[in-house]
Order: structure tokens, then sequence, then C-alpha cells
């Protein structure tokens, strides 16, 4: 075992989950939060607080503040805890309780954005009071998780060469699109190196970032009321849109065979089974990222009677999610 002093050098890299045995899908599900945040956001955290740090903006007295529906948050609470910074994390009404807690308990403070803007939502909301706050305070150190390179650069680095290097023979990777970071990062990678692997976004219905329609989401982490500046869709093969339902259907499903994930993991392997449903052939060999795990997730995914018990859920999709949960 390793033996560190900052809590951003630890993060298991190498295990993979086979889903054949749990739900009969030939798909290896690489297991992303067994790290001090508990996600995949501490590389992109941590790749995007160096950076800052190496040109300057980011130093002694000065403030981070980031926009994020929870995880992000919580891995930059760590990291500014441990370098002596203060962070203000600004999000909304849809992020987990307990990560909000955990945040708040590393000394992070938190804004809580509950009126979603006239165009864009609530991300747009977020964004909106987070320029407002470095326009009349020049502390304020914003890296901006949504168009900063380093996001993906992060997956770049690591995540995707990780993937190559355990599966050399890789036909498919499939990559849940939030600021599409991690899913840019490993398609530029692939891209760069000749490999032919399909890249296949998965994505939220009611997300916009591949030109649907904007929807109601109750599950954070995946999809976006705004479409991510960091998206380049030239360096996608697909796209599967995931129903909520469905999303809560799978997460639920794994946590019966013993696995708890988050409400991402959930979106993910389930547009991965609908995926090579349709296109998958005998020894296909296919992998999907699983962002977090599910403890945070207990008063939402795995709460019995969410979401369809919350009035403001569109009473179509409680019907469909009443049947998926049965």
């Amino acid at each position: 075992m390793p033996v560190i002093d900052d809590p951003a050098q630890f993060n298991e890299e190498e295990l993979y989950v086979d889903l054949r045995g749990a739900l009969g899908l030939p798909l290896f599900l690489k297991c992303e939060g067994f790290n001090f945040a508990g996600s995949i956001k501490l590389k992109a955290a941590t790749e995007m607080v160096d950076a800052a740090e190496r040109d300057g903006r980011l130093r002694p007295g000065r403030v981070l503040i980031e926009s994020s529906s929870g995880n992000l948050g919580l891995a930059l609470s760590i990291i500014a805890a441990h370098r002596g910074y203060r962070f203000l994390c600004v999000t909304d009404d849809r992020c987990n309780q307990p990560t909000i807690r955990l945040m708040e308990a590393l000394g992070s403070h938190v804004h809580v954005v509950r009126e979603p803007a006239a165009h864009g939502g609530l991300l747009a909301a977020r964004l909106a009071y987070v320029r407002a706050l470095c326009a009349t305070d020049d502390r304020y150190v914003w890296l901006d998780q949504h168009s900063n390179e380093h996001n993906w650069r992060a997956h770049f680095r690591t995540t995707a060469p990780a993937i190559a290097h355990r599966f050399p023979h890789l036909d498919v990777l499939f990559v849940g699109a939030g600021t599409t970071g991690t899913l840019m990062g490993c398609a530029r990678w692939f891209w760069q190196w000749r490999r032919p692997v399909r890249i296949v976004a998965v994505d939220s219905v009611g997300s916009v970032s591949f030109g649907r329609p904007a929807g109601r989401r109750l599950i954070p982490g995946l999809g976006a009321s705004v479409r991510p500046p960091l998206l380049d869709t030239s360096y996608i093969d697909d796209v599967v849109h995931v129903d909520e339902a469905d999303a809560l259907h799978a997460c639920r499903t794994l946590a019966g065979r013993g696995f708890l994930f988050g409400g991402s993991t959930g979106t993910v392997v389930c547009g991965a089974e609908q995926w090579l449903a349709r296109h998958g052939r005998r020894g296909l060999t296919s992998v999907a990222i699983a962002p977090d795990f599910g403890e945070r997730y207990l008063d939402t995914v795995y709460r019995p009677g969410w979401p369809h018990d919350d009035l403001a859920w569109p009473e179509r999709e409680r019907e469909t999610a009443l049947t998926h949960s049965g």
C-alpha cells in the first residue's frame, strides 16, 4: 500500500467490474470512486488547481470558486483544505445533501441556487452567480470546469491510457457526458494514438448537450442545460440518450447484485446496454466508466418512492419510474 501525505496522491486506477456475472452484460465497468473524494472528479480538480498555481492565478490569499453539481465541489474542497485555500462551491438544489455536508465539513462554503435562469436553467443561474461574484472581487479564482482544457487533459493523461493498457484490444468505450471533460480526454487520446476504438457518449434525456430539447432532470452529474464548451462532436462516434427512470432501474438492479453505484453510473450502464443490444457482436470488448459510488444517493436514487413521490416530477415520468421500480 502507498504512503501519502496529500489526499490527491491516491487513486485506485486498476479496478474493473465484469458485468457479465451481475447483469449478463458483456461490459467491464471501470470504477473511479476509490479515492478521498469518492469520484473521478479528483483527477480534473487536481489538474486544474495545479495549472492555476503554475500560471500564478492561484496563490495564497486567493479564494477558489466553482460551479458544481457536487462531485467536483467535493474534490476541490479536499484540495483546498489540504493546500490552505478558501473555497466557495456554487451548486443547485439537485445536489445531494450528504455531498453538501461533506464539503462544509472540509471547511468549504456552499451556495445553493434554487431559481433557474430563463434560458439555460439551473446551470446558467449558477454560472451567472459565479460571474457576478468574480466581477465584484478579484480575490476569486474561477477554474471554470465547463471550459477549462485541463478538465479533459486530466483524462487524456490518466484515464484513457490506463484503459488502453488494461484492454489493448478494446472495441468500444462508453463515457457519460456532463462537462464532457472525461469524454473528450478519452476520445482525444484514442484518436491521437490511432486506436480503433468506438467512442460512445451517454447523455440523459432532457440534456441539451447533443442538440436535444431541454427537459427536467433530477439526477446530478450527467447532462447539461447549457451546451458544454469543451464538447467537440467530431471525436464522438455515437450518442445514447437515457431516460432517468431507466437509469434508476439500472442502479437498483446493480444494487440488487451487491454493487452500489451513483446515478451517473446507472445512466452509463443503461446506455451501454441499449447500444450493445443494437450493435453488439460476439467477442466485442467494451468498457464503461463509473464516476462514483452510491452512498451519497441514499436519499434520492435509492430511497423507496423517489422520484415519483416528488410533486415536481411530471406525471408521465412518474408512471415510467413506477413501472421500472416495481
